[in-house]
């Protein structure tokens, strides 16, 4: 039940192992497109706009929880690449404590300061208290994001992609039957949604911890296992804060181009709330190569295989670049369709912002799938602090783009705001890929001279 990754052919690996990936991405973009599909057509576009106001700060929170859990994950991988399996559990174990100590914090200070940060962002009146209940809500249910990120990781960083999938498609079909149930039968609104996504999120965690306590035997820690060790903590605090502010970076200037899209009323906000759903259904593809690449990145790495990693680089990056231009194509011809899933047949000139930011967000689609590609590739490297840098120029190319672009050219300011975020990263992650194989030539002796990273 667990991949090997350190063996074998690089593209058919990454296919075997990205493919239960994605179907695990694409069910929880389903249920969250499902949220914003019911909230749209049930509660109307003022509370369309209140959910999507909270986008950039729930990405700002929760970016950061998904990206601490990831880099923790990536220790584990490297045990798990080397056969090292009782300093594996070790670190599984103190994976535990971290997470603990993580999700109580961040749980206390995102429900106290939501209303705050809301206001702050010029969140518009009609949908400042629909917005701040859903993210309430959302900031709750922190500590299910940990539970699943951390099991689900760890279970990834074995091999097994396949496993997490299976509980998300069970989450999601609780998600979708929650919001019915929540915002049709018991008329909670958008408070509804909020509570169906924390619920399935908390159910799909419990799921993988089960099984990885049921069926995983390398994973049973013993009882001296369990021992908080101050030096482990620090290995997995080095990978996982970097990782995570890598998120947070980044969604600062989410969040200020967030602010910007406020300023042009809560149509715009909703028009770009249907787009970014649709934008994230389809990038799921991208998310799972990044993720994949992680994992590969760490178990080669853990097994010395250098020369693996420039292969699995070319076959992911080929891989990325076919899927952009159906991503484009997709844009293109059903853009319109797509919107009119979330708004009305009356509400036209909304129907046509989506469409706009759909079609100019997949034409850059390929510098996507590099940002994703080599970032998680160089964070399993084990080089988690180059992903925080990454991060620092996608928040200079979205603030830019709130304060100057936005105020110029309005809506379409809004919908560059991404590509050029995506370019100017690729700008740093491309050098700082090649940079981090040398260090690790340096480091690391080869098994075989021939073979290039």
């Amino acid at each position: 039940m667990t991949k090997d990754m350190t063996n074998g052919s690089p593209i058919r690996l990454i296919l075997g192992f990205s493919v239960p990936l994605l179907f695990g991405f694409l069910f929880q973009q389903f249920y969250n497109l499902v949220d914003t599909v019911i909230v749209g057509q049930f509660l109307g576009v003022d509370n369309l706009a209140a959910v999507g106001s909270t986008g950039s700060v729930n990405f700002l929170v929760i970016g950061f929880c998904m990206g601490v859990c990831s880099g923790f994950s990536i220790p584990v991988s490297h045990k798990f690449g080397a056969g090292d399996y009782a300093g594996m559990r070790r670190y599984v174990a103190n994976c535990v404590w971290l997470a603990i100590a993580f999700s109580a914090v961040l749980t206390l200070l995102t429900t106290r300061f939501c209303r705050d940060i809301l206001l702050l962002m010029r969140t518009p009146a009609n949908i400042l208290e629909g917005a701040y209940t859903y993210i309430w809500v959302i900031f709750l249910g922190i500590p299910t994001v940990f539970l699943y990120n951390t099991a689900s990781g760890v279970i990834r960083a074995m091999g097994d992609s396949r496993t997490p999938v299976i509980f998300l498609i069970l989450s999601s079909f609780i998600n979708i039957g929650l919001d019915l149930f929540f915002i049709l039968q018991l008329d909670m609104g958008v408070a509804g949604a909020a509570w169906a996504t924390v619920i399935a999120q908390g159910i799909s965690g419990l799921c993988c911890l089960l099984y990885m306590i049921w069926k995983f035997e390398i994973l049973h820690i013993r009882r001296e296992e369990w021992r908080p060790d101050a030096h482990r903590m620090s290995v997995l605090c080095g990978m996982g804060v970097p990782m995570g502010l890598q998120y947070s970076i980044t969604a600062i200037g989410s969040v200020i181009l967030q602010s910007a899209t406020n300023t042009l009323g809560s149509q715009a906000v909703a028009a770009v709330t249907a787009a970014s759903k649709i934008g994230n259904f389809l990038a799921c593809p991208y998310d799972a190569l990044g993720s994949t690449m992680a994992t590969y990145g760490g178990q080669n790495v853990g097994a010395g295989k250098l020369e693996r990693l420039g292969q699995g680089l070319k076959s992911c990056v080929l891989l990325g670049a076919a899927y952009a231009v159906v991503a484009a194509a997709a844009a293109l011809l059903f853009g319109r369709p797509l919107a009119m899933l979330f708004l009305k047949d009356s509400e036209a000139a909304i129907i046509g912002q989506v469409k706009l930011f759909l079609v100019i967000n997949t034409a850059f689609y390929f510098p996507l799938a590099l940002v994703n590609i080599i970032r998680f590739l160089i964070q399993g490297m084990g080089f988690p602090a180059f992903a925080i840098l990454a991060g620092v120029f996608e928040m200079i190319a979205r603030a830019v783009t709130g304060f100057l672009l936005v105020p110029a050219f309005g809506f379409v300011g809004v919908c560059m705001g991404s590509p050029i975020a995506w370019i100017l990263a690729d700008a740093f992650l491309i050098p700082a890929y090649f940079h981090v194989s040398k260090v690790l030539r340096a480091r690391l002796p080869q098994k075989e001279a021939e073979g290039g990273v």
